[in-house]
């Protein structure tokens, strides 16, 4: 890890002004600081540590300790002032910050193009967001810091990287730790390919940061705390480019900086050790400097520390003492080549844009020209990309400059030869391959001794086990890897809950019942209570086949997820025909218990309402891109939501879950299963199902939350077929509003309601390329200042439906359920 300086201010004399703006006659002086509403920056002079006699104006974080802080912004750091001659900060008759000397002497100053009236008295005032804005009486922003940064990016600061095709800001890193002079290293858009984000030193490209792929929102998680994430947004805006940086909200402090050794890096304040963490750095260690690796060679974050590694095909020029990797097989133009797809890769430098080209035709591109060693494809629809929706790019002669990442990699293709070794390289395999197989031998001895000397203790327990992995074998998702799950005896679960007496049952699912642990019994279930006071039990219906289908998927899925947005399935148990399932309980039940019960909802105010919505969508985050698996839910609905003794949410009921891998992308099934209501067009219809099916069972759930209203209430007015078409009329007629619960209507903040409408109607819009990726959403949801797209017509497939004459709905009237040939209802 690189160094980061520790700046230590020295300010001359007692703070005298602590208010947050700056107003005209009534200038900030050394001594002085501004401070925002709630103390989280502060506005002032200070004095480097090394140069007690150069003052700068400049912004920090304020409530952290004084050694810790850190400057985020710099007015005049090419033109200090010294302490001979005091200077002040003012706002001018013309509505200008300057900062002048004793002598008069202007040291900085904004250059804005108002005109001004000599009446007119602006003001300036320091936010909560580190932005310093200069507002005309009238409230109209006439300047503000975050359009002219120095070497932060602060959350929810618009970088504008160009504007109508021409690269605009840089940051430019200090000179030195304790210099805040204009230093050798920038950070921009590259202004020749005008697609990738660079640090240059001086003129020279330093380090390739990130090549644009259409994923407009990537998010990653801060380590130790997995509900706390942050997000990279490209915002396109038509005319502008603007790369943003945002926070959840209950993250800690956080900035990317650029400093004096050209490191750009993603600190987060850890207030346990009263300093800033790098939870990401490029370059690192040395690694990811432009071309580190040389030609064919990549640049291997993901694991503990850095590597440089060959391309698969490749291997090191054993002629060659240089980081230089050559092809295991030559390529030979006129014989059969194949291309190799590598996942989560940085892609390469100088590469070739072709436009308006779809996958298979990028594809053909480079398989035709015998000098293409590689393509890579994105879709930029969902970018809000103008224009060229695709985006294929190819690259002839020597791959340079290739990172293999844990977050924002895409995919690319290599060509290779068409033998077995081209794939691999061998001269690795051959080196690791001895020791792995000696490695697994001395194991499996281990094991059979261990076996053999414990068999007639524990050969009751195995057995039992057994009969439970055999079970669960048929789950290709198992793997073999959950044989250290917990499991429990049938007859520690009939002690707890008292013989699963009604008068410990918590409810009825579709799938059988559930109970809490009975504490008066004082029964410990094998080592799995004695954390966990008390639990729900969860007991399958005896010969469901469904039933059967739920419990391999809660073990083989649940298991492996860890988010605090999400059940946790505690241990499991199988006895005879029984299937048990074991989870922290869950106070308050479901989501559905308050929401939909006139007695009981005035209890989910908004702020509990938006933790909620909040919390669902980190959890679907998290499912679909932040764990090692991506999961499709497809059952998301109020009843599958478990409310905590805060109401924190979290979801639940992974019966119908399914697991994609690798670069997949959609799942077909004949058998739809889910609920009436939440389930998309393009999954009733046709059976395909994919992430975009989740959200859009989250935007029904959404305005659910919103409006109190069940998806097919009979509650609804006017005769709409459900809630979102429902939704779409008001929102369409400018009523949108009207859609909010009475019991919240008059006590919710107007911009927020309005803003989860508009998410949730992009969510359930009909066309599922239309409907954003849940990163989006949270990101969305969570900043203010995100601009949202105007929302289309969502499905009437149901209303379609009936209209066409369609017959084979079945409705029973006595459940809850709906069944369309093979649709089956929850």
């Amino acid at each position: 890890m690189s160094c980061f300086p520790i700046f230590i201010l020295l300010f001359l004399f007692p703070f005298s002004k602590s208010d947050d703006q700056l107003t005209q006659g009534k200038p900030l002086s050394p001594g002085d600081i501004l401070i925002s509403k709630d103390g989280v920056f502060a506005l002032g002079f200070f004095s480097p540590a090394n140069s007690n006699k150069s003052l700068y104006v400049g912004i920090w974080f304020y409530n952290i300790p004084e050694s810790s802080r850190a400057i985020v912004w710099v007015a005049n750091r090419d033109n200090p002032a010294t302490t001979a001659s005091p200077a002040a900060l003012a706002i001018s008759v013309k509505s200008d910050l300057v900062l002048s000397d004793s002598g008069g002497h202007t040291l900085w100053m904004t250059k804005n193009n108002v005109t001004a009236d000599e009446d007119a008295r602006a003001s300036a005032v320091l936010l909560d967001t580190g932005n310093l804005v200069l507002r005309s009486p009238n409230g109209t922003v006439i300047w503000q810091s975050f359009d002219h940064p120095t070497d932060t990016i602060l959350p929810g600061m618009r970088f504008l990287l160009s504007y109508k095709g021409r690269v605009m800001g840089r940051l430019v890193a200090w000179k030195g730790p304790d210099d805040p002079s204009v230093g050798d290293f920038s950070f921009g858009l590259d202004p020749d390919l005008g697609m990738q984000i660079v640090t240059w030193h001086g003129a020279k490209l330093y380090c390739r940061i990130s090549v644009w792929n259409g994923a407009s929102v990537s998010g990653g998680t801060y380590p130790g705390n997995s509900s706390s994430v942050v997000y990279q947004t490209i915002v396109n805006t038509g005319d502008r480019f603007y790369l943003m940086y945002s926070i959840s909200d209950d993250s800690p402090y956080a900035r990317i900086m650029l400093d004096y050794t050209g490191t750009m890096s993603l600190l987060t304040w850890n207030s346990y050790s009263s300093s800033w963490i790098a939870t990401s750095e490029r370059p690192s260690g040395g690694y990811g400097v432009y071309g580190s690796c040389g030609p064919f060679g990549y640049s291997d974050f993901t694991g503990a520390t850095p590597t440089c590694q060959c391309l698969d095909g490749f291997e090191p020029d054993p002629m060659n003492s240089s980081r230089v990797c050559r092809r295991v097989e030559a390529l030979k133009c006129g014989s059969k080549n194949h291309f190799l797809r590598l996942s989560g890769m940085k892609v390469p430098d100088r590469f070739l844009h072709i436009r308006n080209r779809s996958f298979d035709q990028c594809a053909a591109e480079c398989s035709r020209n015998c000098s293409c060693t590689a393509y890579a494809y994105a879709n930029l629809s969902s970018a809000g990309t103008l224009g060229d929706q695709t985006r294929c790019l190819v690259w002839t002669g020597e791959l340079v400059d290739t990172w293999k990442t844990n977050n924002y990699g895409e995919n690319l293709y290599i060509r290779l030869g068409d033998s077995p070794a081209a794939v691999h390289k061998n001269s690795n395999l051959v080196k690791i391959l001895p020791p792995v197989v000696a490695c697994l031998l001395l194991l499996t001895c281990i094991a059979l001794v261990w076996k053999c000397e414990y068999r007639g203790v524990r050969r009751k327990k195995e057995i039992k086990k057994k009969l439970m992995l055999r079970y669960l074998s048929a789950s290709s998702e198992l793997g073999g890897k959950n044989s250290d799950f917990p499991f429990v005896s049938f007859e520690d679960i009939v002690a707890a809950t008292d013989n699963f007496s009604d008068s410990n049952m918590l409810g009825m699912g579709g799938f059988g019942k559930v109970y809490k642990y009975n504490m008066s019994k004082n029964t410990v279930v094998s080592g799995i209570l004695e954390d966990d006071k008390e639990v729900a039990i969860k007991r399958l219906g005896s010969g469901s086949g469904q039933g059967i289908e739920e419990f391999r998927n809660e073990v083989t899925l649940i298991a492996k997820l860890q988010h605090r947005n999400l059940v946790r399935l505690l241990s499991c148990c199988i006895h005879d025909d029984e299937k048990l399932l074991i989870y922290e309980y869950m106070p308050n039940k479901s989501l559905d218990s308050f929401l939909f019960d006139n007695t009981r909802k005035d209890v989910l105010d908004w702020l509990t309402r938006f933790k909620i919505i909040k919390g669902v969508a980190r959890g679907l985050l998290y499912l679909h891109q932040d764990s090692r698996l991506t999961i499709i839910h497809r059952d998301l609905k109020a009843s599958n939501i478990l409310l905590d003794n805060e109401m924190n949410p979290k979801i639940s009921d992974f019966g119908m879950a399914r697991i994609f891998g690798g670069n997949q992308q959609q799942g077909n099934t004949i058998r739809v299963v889910g609920t009436y209501g939440y389930m998309s067009p393009e999954y009733v219809m046709g059976g395909a199902f994919s992430v975009k099916s989740d959200i859009y069972s989250f935007g029904v759930l959404l305005l659910e939350i919103v409006s109190g209203l069940k998806i097919s209430s009979p509650q609804l007015i006017m005769n709409f077929p459900n809630l979102t078409t429902y939704a779409w009329r008001l929102w369409e007629g400018g009523n949108a509003m009207e859609l909010v619960d009475s019991t919240i209507a008059g006590s919710c903040p107007i911009h927020e309601v309005l803003r989860c409408i508009h998410v949730g109607l992009l969510c359930v819009q009909h066309h599922s390329d239309a409907r954003p990726l849940m990163s989006s959403v949270v990101f969305m949801l969570e900043n203010e200042i995100a601009l949202l797209p105007e929302p289309e017509q969502p499905a009437y497939f149901a209303a379609r439906k009936q209209e066409n004459g369609h017959t084979r709905e079945n409705m029973d009237n006595s459940q809850n359920t709906m069944s369309i040939t093979t649709l089956i209802g929850r």
